[in-house]
């Protein structure tokens, strides 16, 4: 397996998806919608794919002396290690961008807080559940799992800024609260958000592996 890993990290994963995972410093611009910054390595991870198919990686990879499951598992495990990456770099810029930023509040978006983090897991696994498994119906064709994967995202960042900043009630007030009080009652959202993409990463895993070993290549 970790030849497989290897061999997606030199080979498989594009270079720009290395770039966008150095977007986390985005978080440092002020009034800024900060999903933003994440959507980018579901871009970076469309372009592992993408390059993949071009390169006819799946076809090289089948010639291998390796299972076709360890060859999905390699893939969803270099995905979730991009994404996680990229998580541990976001905290602490966001908590330096809490420091600085002079004008405090996000207007455009929720604030930089443990609940920003715990849906940013949520829409990774969902993206993940979605895009990947989709795309290993076919192992080829990525036109389907572009429209359901990004289209969760869309979908759920609008209903998580809604929720957050224009909505108002108590779960406007939860989500985007700042203080520190705010912010140590929002860890429930953090941890069930680590906690979802933990199971909606092992779930892809296990219905891509299915869904490619029936794939004829």
């Amino acid at each position: 397996m970790k030849h497989l890993i290897y061999k997606e990290l030199k080979l498989g994963v594009h270079p720009v998806a290395y770039m966008f995972l150095l977007f986390a410093a985005m978080l440092l611009i002020p009034q800024y919608p900060y999903y933003v910054a994440f959507f980018y390595l579901t871009l970076g991870i469309f372009f592992v794919f993408n390059i993949g198919r071009e390169n006819r990686d799946i076809y090289y990879t089948a010639l291998l002396p390796v299972a076709k499951r360890d060859v999905v598992k390699a893939r969803v495990l270099v995905i979730a290690g991009l994404q996680l990456v990229q998580m541990l770099l976001a905290v602490p810029i966001g908590i330096l961008s809490v420091k600085i930023n002079p004008l405090g509040g996000n207007p455009a978006g929720i604030d930089i807080n443990p609940a920003l983090f715990g849906l940013v897991f949520v829409m990774f696994g969902g993206f993940n559940l979605l895009f990947v498994t989709t795309f290993y119906r076919t192992a080829h064709n990525l036109a389907r799992p572009c429209l359901y994967g990004w289209g969760f995202v869309l979908v759920f960042v609008l209903a998580a800024e809604a929720l957050a900043q224009y909505v108002p009630g108590p779960v406007s007030d939860y989500l985007d609260a700042a203080t520190r009080e705010g912010m140590l009652r929002q860890w429930p959202v953090l941890l069930g958000g680590i906690g979802f993409w933990l199971a909606a990463t092992a779930l892809t895993y296990r219905i891509s592996a299915r869904r490619f070993e029936r794939v004829d290549l």
